[in-house]
């Protein structure tokens, strides 16, 4: 078996133990504790090593705009499909969609598969746009999500001043945001990890090294799947994965990419699946509502729909990378990526569409009726 791969079936065989544990986890409290270890501590340590890792490549400056661009393009298409797909406008459920959606979490789901198919450049290439999404993620869905959450529950009446006071006190007052601006101010300082002294840099890494079992084993416990819920995920994330590629086709036909390791980065790394980050926002968001005495159902998201959408991404993200890179060079040619990403685009609208036609269908002969009528009525 493949590294790549058996690395994926490690990380759904880490969703199934969270799943079986279940039953042992049974009390609120359990899941917050395990929740508070990976917002507190190991997502902010994770972040920490990322950011000291950095090496910026003037040269290649333009992957993470490029990234950045897509992050942005996909909340826009987003904010236009769901209506069409029947979510209600400003509902907890379309705010989630609308943070997951545009994030993306290539550690997880894409970079196991570039190192096996396409080599270390390409990884390397593929962690430099990461920059592009981790800047989306960690500030712009930060700065979404409290912005949603101060419409929600009417605190427009409040003078920009006070919201902007607002914003920064709950920003300070989370582990995750202290730990980018101390990263930031390092980096500018000219630090790096190993410029750190040894103890702290070993603790960190110990620490960023649990992130991602416990959020595996956080989303198996956590996770409560309905079929009818498992159709709407999917469908959803059919969409976007079909809006990835016709936007990836787009940007392999306009540009003269070196070569076709380039033009697989730039197809599979819009596949990876949704990233965890904006599900620690809505998380820190509720506890906000919870301190308020707000009900979850009333809250500004959903989180049960953002922690099943986490479930559902990541092996559904793994299948069609897979799928990519056992394709040969089928998936390097734009017009094979504006036809898949067509009929994926397709899949989950065409029905929506054919029950709009149904009803137009239904309504004529009524319309009709009422015509006849009335003129009948005005001739007497």
């Amino acid at each position: 078996m493949p590294l790549a791969l058996q690395k994926t079936c490690s990380f759904l065989l880490l969703i199934l133990i969270g799943f079986l544990l279940k039953n042992r986890l049974i009390k609120d409290d359990h899941k917050k504790g395990l929740k508070t270890t990976i917002l507190d501590l190991a997502l902010p340590a994770m972040i920490f090593v990322a950011l000291l890792k950095i090496e910026v490549d003037t040269e290649l400056m333009f992957l993470p705009l490029l990234i950045l661009i897509w992050n942005v393009t996909m909340f826009l298409t987003s904010k236009f499909m769901l209506p069409l797909l029947g979510f209600r406008k400003d509902s907890s459920e379309t705010r989630t969609w609308l943070l997951m959606i545009p994030s993306l979490a290539p550690g997880l789901s894409c970079f196991p598969f570039l190192v096996e198919y396409l080599g270390d450049d390409a990884l390397a290439w593929g962690a430099l746009g990461d920059i592009g999404n981790k800047v989306y993620v960690l500030i712009f869905s930060y700065l979404l999500a409290m912005n949603w959450y101060y419409n929600h529950f009417k605190m427009g009446s409040r003078s920009n001043g006070q919201k902007v006071k607002e914003l920064f006190l709950s920003m300070f007052k989370e582990p995750i945001n202290l730990v980018i601006i101390v990263a930031l101010v390092l980096l500018a300082l000219g630090f790096q990890l190993q410029n750190l002294p040894g103890f702290i840099g070993e603790s960190v890494l110990m620490l960023k090294d649990i992130m991602t079992p416990l959020v595996l084993l956080f989303i198996g416990v956590s996770v409560i799947l309905k079929w009818s819920q498992i159709q709407t995920i999917a469908s959803v994330l059919i969409l976007r994965a079909g809006f990835s590629l016709v936007l990836s086709g787009g940007f392999v036909a306009l540009f003269d990419l070196p070569n076709e390791a380039a033009v697989l980065l730039a197809v599979v790394f819009p596949l990876s699946a949704c990233s965890f980050w904006p599900f620690a926002h809505m998380s820190a968001i509720r506890q906000l509502e919870r301190d308020k005495g707000v009900d979850s159902e009333k809250g500004t998201f959903d989180l049960d729909l953002g922690i099943n959408i986490l479930a559902v991404s990541l092996p559904f993200s793994t299948a069609l990378i897979l799928g990519v890179f056992s394709s040969g060079a089928y998936f390097t040619v734009p017009s094979h990526l504006f036809i898949i990403g067509g009929a994926m685009i397709s899949l989950p609208i065409l029905p929506r569409v054919i029950s709009w036609f149904r009803n137009i269908e239904i309504d004529i002969p009524f319309l009709e009726e009422k015509n006849l009528k009335d003129s009948s009525a005005e001739s007497r």
